[in-house]
């Protein structure tokens, strides 16, 4: 892969290794660390009391999310051939994690419960202002040309869009008294997840080939 060294002033292209060395990309991860596994445990609670499956997938995703982006920190430290490596992994881990929402929601389908659509959105628009904030605080990151930083930022964008269709699923929950609208969206979460994967894994090995 070809490095560019700063080509701008605004330290928002750089070369491959920067992510590695620069304090406040490690800094930014901790920040999205804390705020993915702090509020990933709360959305996992509200979702089994509201009933609700998108707040569900939407929980295993903020957790999935800190674990792996923690992975992620402590890769730093690595060759860029390994956080290449370990992109591959977390974009497989992504789709694994895609399909699973989509069994889940299918088997729910066979037995659906309108959630409480009055906590599913609150809870929604909570974790969109999580998600907000941790895709702000890693935008200038985005580009930086690391398959490993593409791939935090890709999951942390992913789950601000899932937060917006959460919300609006809770409002078609409250206005047509079905679960459908849950269920709809936990299959779109899983979608999201698998298209996100393919990008994750095209990449790294994109990166892998030219290392190679």
């Amino acid at each position: 892969m070809t490095e560019s060294k700063g080509e701008t002033g605004c330290g928002c292209h750089g070369d491959t290794n920067r992510a590695a060395v620069d304090p406040a990309y490690r800094r930014a991860l901790w920040i999205v660390v804390i705020l993915n596994a702090g509020f990933g445990i709360i959305e996992l609670f509200g979702g089994f009391l509201a009933n609700s499956q998108a707040l569900k997938a939407d929980s295993l995703d903020f957790l999935g999310d800190g674990s792996i982006t923690f992975i992620g920190l402590l890769a730093l430290a690595w060759s860029a051939s390994t956080r290449a490596k370990v992109a591959l992994t977390q974009g497989l881990f992504l789709a694994l994690l895609g399909v699973w929402v989509l069994g889940m929601a299918a088997w729910r389908a066979m037995n659906a419960v309108p959630p409480e659509a009055e906590l599913m959105g609150g809870i929604g628009i909570a974790a969109l202002a999580v998600n907000v904030t941790a895709a702000i605080v890693l935008a200038r990151f985005r580009d930086s040309g690391d398959a490993q930083a593409r791939a935090i930022w890709l999951f942390s964008r992913n789950d601000a869009i899932n937060n917006v269709a959460v919300i609006i699923a809770a409002g078609l929950v409250s206005w047509l008294q079905s679960a459908w609208p849950d269920l709809v969206v936990a299959a779109i979460i899983a979608v999201v997840f698998l298209h996100s994967a393919w990008e994750i894994i095209r990449d790294a090995r994109r990166e892998l080939a030219e290392r190679r």
